[in-house]
C-alpha cells in the first residue's frame, strides 16, 4: 500500500458521516445520533524504499440531538463507568474528611 492509498482511506474514514448518524424518526420525534471520533496515522521508510504506514480510528457515543415540535435539544450519553468513578472519588473524600474530623 502506498502513501496515496493510505491518505485516501484516511480521508474517507474521517467524514461527517462518522460523527453524525442517520436521522431516526418515530412518533413525531427525530433523533440524530452523535459520536466523538478521533484518529491518527503515521508512516515511514528507509533509504532503500522499504516502509509502511497505518491509520487508526476510534469512536464513542456522545449523545443525540432530539427534534420535537421544531425544537432541538441535546441529550448527552450517560456513562455508567464515569458516574461510578465520580461517586467513588466523592465517597473517598467524604471518608477522609470524616476520619480527619474524628481525630
Amino acid at each position: 500500500m502506498n502513501v496515496d492509498e493510505l491518505l485516501s482511506g484516511a480521508q474517507e474514514s474521517m467524514s461527517v458521516k462518522q460523527v453524525y448518524g442517520e436521522p431516526i424518526e418515530k412518533d413525531g420525534v427525530t433523533v440524530i445520533p452523535v459520536a466523538k471520533v478521533a484518529g491518527g496515522g503515521g508512516g515511514g521508510s528507509d533509504t532503500e524504499g522499504n516502509g509502511g504506514g497505518g491509520f487508526g480510528l476510534a469512536a464513542k457515543p456522545a449523545g443525540v440531538y432530539a427534534i420535537r415540535d421544531g425544537v432541538v435539544s441535546w441529550e448527552p450519553t450517560v456513562s455508567p463507568i464515569k458516574m461510578m468513578i465520580g461517586w467513588q472519588l466523592v465517597s473517598m473524600f467524604a471518608i477522609f474528611v470524616w476520619w480527619r474530623l474524628r481525630r
